[in-house]
């Protein structure tokens, strides 16, 4: 499953494994930045990433408090 812009996924390493995130985008093939009520901006390796098969309408200007709303 490809890992665009505003699907919801499962973090599966560091401090923040097993917490839902979103991706914002894609600036290269590797990695992707993402987002989560829980997990702040960062950039992130896709191969700790599990998609879900969900989406939801993300912009990049999104705060954590708005994203927990629409993950609920």
């Amino acid at each position: 499953m490809k890992l665009d812009k505003g699907t919801v996924c499962i973090k599966t390493a560091g401090k923040e494994a097993g917490e839902k995130a979103v991706v914002l985008e894609r600036p290269d093939e590797t990695f992707a930045v993402i987002i989560g009520p829980r997990i702040k901006k960062r950039k992130c390796n896709i191969s700790h990433l599990i998609p879900t098969g969900e989406t939801i309408e993300v912009t990049k200007n999104i705060t954590q408090k708005d994203l927990a709303e629409k993950l609920k």
